[in-house]
């Protein structure tokens, strides 16, 4: 009888990363190297005071609805490190006046332990020089660039910008800048747009031929199967998007629609609409 008492154990294959959802909410969660995390997109702090100078449009400040509502998510899933997809603020030179301030107030009511990770969107300026580690803000905080990072198995990027390698190697994309919506329409005429998640996986033409992803594998080997790609939509109910069921539309970012294969539209309440072309 053969004794296997001296070999070594079998590897238990990883579990595939997972983003899911928060049901009603325009965030996500994920484990992350044994942590788990909070993922947001495109807050857009100081957006009434843009629509101001920029449109002259006077809408009233929406901060503190901003603020608690990510302070409740926060409570309600309890993670180790919040992970914000770009355009964190708004306007796209030096962060000042209400924007600053309504950010400053939203990171002295984090928790002292909780880790904010920042990718910097076309939107954030100069934020790293003062949304950085030493500065009294309370929770610790790095800034990454807008081409994004990998946290273990997943890619988090804004999308403004192509993504990094470590991004398009990771089991999952997720990405902001986008804020897709869909337009939907009832049997008398009338219509409504509520933001959506995009979901699928990317699709290797609009990155193959691009010299910075040389050898990533599953550009090169056809039964390699490429990575999941989620698009979060807007925090910030405000700003509007990419209406992503109507034709004609422009996306925004330089890899979409065209590096998104099978791509469907959820709502936020978790109503799955289907490939969203076909809405």
């Amino acid at each position: 009888m053969r004794d296997d008492s001296d070999r070594p154990p079998a590897e238990t294959p990883s579990p595939p990363a997972r983003v899911e959802p928060v049901p009603g909410e325009p965030a996500a969660t994920a484990a992350i190297e044994g942590e788990s995390a909070l993922l947001v997109a495109d807050y857009h702090a100081g957006y009434e005071a843009g629509l101001r100078s920029e449109r002259g449009v006077d809408v009233p400040s929406r901060a503190p609805d901003r603020r608690e509502r990510l302070l409740a998510l926060l409570e309600r899933t309890d993670p180790d490190r919040l992970v914000v997809l770009g355009d964190l603020m708004h306007s796209i030179g030096d962060p000042g006046g209400a924007e600053r301030g309504e950010l400053e107030v939203l990171f002295e009511s984090f928790s002292d332990d909780l880790e904010v990770t920042v990718v910097k969107g076309n939107h954030d300026g100069r934020i790293e020089t003062w949304l950085a580690d030493g500065n009294d803000i309370g929770a610790t905080v790095t800034v990454v660039p807008g081409e994004g990072i990998a946290l273990g198995d997943i890619g988090v990027c804004h999308g403004h910008t192509w993504p990094s390698r470590a991004v398009l190697e990771s089991e999952v994309v997720c990405l902001g800048h986008e804020h897709p919506c869909v337009r939907l329409e009832d049997e008398v005429g009338g219509s409504r747009v509520e933001r959506a998640w995009l979901r699928g996986r990317l699709d290797p033409g609009p990155f193959r031929d691009r010299p910075e992803y040389e050898e990533v594998s599953w550009l090169e080997a056809a039964d390699e199967t490429p990575p999941r790609a989620v698009v979060v939509p807007a925090f910030n109910d405000l700003v509007g998007g990419t209406w992503i069921n109507v034709s004609g539309q422009s996306f925004l970012s330089p890899f979409l629609p065209a590096g998104l294969a099978s791509g469907e539209a959820y709502l936020l309440d978790g109503t799955r609409l289907g490939p969203y072309e076909s809405i």
